[in-house]
């Protein structure tokens, strides 16, 4: 009984935002709930201190690198940088390549910092644009952007200033580079098995006589003949967040040390460094790349940064409290007895990491949430992934790339947010697109959690 009082509110919660409703009113409506079936008495002390200190503390933690990473993509937006890079990608790689494009470009933007929901508003119009002239049809676009943007280079490249890359370093005091190897490895099979589906589709499409089609909803207007930023200049706010992350991560602990005393009215603070160097650094690069497109464009960007940087907030605030919300949802499952038979039945997988990658899996799956359900597995069972990793001498770094890798796999479900949010930039339907987008962003990006964990046990390497 209590375990189907745990299924309950999950599949409730997934029913939900699958219908569309709001992750932020449904998830403590969701999670009473099966607090009320087990014991009326707590509904009031469950919501106020676990459910709101859950919540509060995930935005604590995380908002900034929400809200900064929100405004970093809004000014690549406004100065013009973003047209120009896709510009560039499309004339080195070729309009006749417009899926391999569209991959390039989204993963470019991502790795540089750009929300994956920015980058799909971003790169949309230009994906219409070249698989209309490509005659390739749209409801392929989706997928393609997924490829690019929800799998790779969110939670596997290492360095990735992502949140899903940055949330393990908490958990296991590692960096965003954490075992780079492994990511490099866990990339290059998503790209290389995501392009080979997406062309074998596309090949389908055209044997069978299907182009891009007509009356399609949501169609963007042509792209405006308009010059563009000189190309190199766009691309170095990417690759200077990405070298500012490198040099916060190794600075921040040199200068601070393991902890921080602060004097607070006389009364003494600790700040403990070393679970905070990752989010500092993150922060940190992020600031030096909104510094450096206001350096090169400040005419493009300061007349409208004011409604652009408002608009990135009010972004940043929701993302963050669906995903806060989705935290402090999973922090309540996670006190009841039901949820004990569940983590006592991972428990018994006995292999450390595929034990870590299935629970990540699992709970990103349940919640749609990427950051969510990887929040939720490590809240609740990260102590015990570190004392078996310990026992079995696997480093720390690996238990962090496969976590972060995990937690990208299973979250994609027709519930999740950025699925959501993709189908309606593009104006497509779940009909229409949701198997394409199941393949690059659940199957393979789920079977790369596998070859990682296999190539670490292969080879030694990290």
């Amino acid at each position: 009984m209590d375990f189907l009082i745990v299924l309950s509110a999950l599949l409730l919660l997934m029913f939900a935002a699958y219908r569309g409703y709001s992750v932020i009113l449904f998830a403590p409506i969701c999670a009473l709930l099966a607090v009320f079936l087990n014991d009326p008495a707590q509904v009031l002390p469950m919501f106020s201190g676990v459910f709101m200190d859950k919540m509060v503390g995930f935005l604590k933690l995380y908002f900034p690198v929400f809200m900064l990473g929100a405004v970093f993509g809004k000014v690549i937006e406004l100065s013009g940088f973003s047209k120009s890079i896709v510009t560039a990608v499309i004339a080195l790689v070729g309009r006749q390549r417009a899926i391999l494009s569209i991959v390039l470009v989204c993963g470019l933007l991502t790795y540089g910092g750009v929300s994956l929901f920015v980058v799909v508003f971003a790169v949309y119009p230009f994906a219409a644009e070249m698989f209309r002239q490509g005659d390739i049809p749209k409801r392929l676009i989706p997928a393609t952007i997924a490829l690019g943007a929800f799998t790779f280079t969110m939670a596997a490249l290492p360095g990735t200033p992502q949140i899903q890359n940055i949330i393990p370093t908490t958990f296991f005091s590692t960096t965003t580079w954490a075992a780079p190897w492994l990511g490099l490895i866990g990339t290059v099979f998503i790209v290389t098995v995501g392009m080979l589906y997406l062309e074998w589709r596309r090949k389908q499409a055209a044997q069978s006589g299907e182009g891009y089609g007509e009356e399609h909803r949501n169609e963007p207007e042509s792209l405006d003949k308009v010059a563009l930023p000189n190309a190199w200049i766009a691309v170095l706010p990417l690759v200077l967040v990405g070298v500012l992350n490198i040099v916060f991560t190794r600075l921040i602990p040199a200068y601070f040390g393991d902890a921080v005393t602060l004097d607070i009215s006389g009364q003494p603070l600790t700040v403990a460094v070393s679970p905070l160097v990752a989010i500092w650094a993150v922060q940190g690069a992020l600031l030096g790349g909104i510094l450096c497109v206001m350096l090169f464009a400040f005419k493009a960007v300061a007349s409208r940064f004011a409604a652009g940087s408002t608009s990135a907030i009010a972004g940043s605030l929701l993302a963050s409290m669906n995903t806060a919300s989705e935290y402090g949802f999973g922090a309540v499952i996670a006190s009841l007895p039901g949820f004990s038979s569940i983590t006592a039945a991972l428990k018994h997988i006995p292999n450390p990491l595929i034990n870590e990658a299935v629970s990540v899996s699992l709970l990103a799956g349940i919640t749609g949430s990427a950051s969510g359900g990887m929040s939720i597995a490590l809240a609740a069972l990260s102590g015990t992934f570190i004392e078996a990793a310990n026992a079995a001498n696997i480093p720390l770094e690996v238990l962090h790339r496969v976590a972060s890798m995990a937690s990208g796999g299973m979250d994609t479900l027709p519930h999740n947010g950025a699925v959501i949010t993709l189908l309606a930039v593009t104006g497509l339907t779940h009909r229409e697109s949701y198997r394409d987008i199941f393949m690059v962003s659940v199957v393979i990006a789920t079977s790369a959690v596998f070859v990682v964990i296999g190539s670490y046990y292969l080879f030694g390497i990290v």
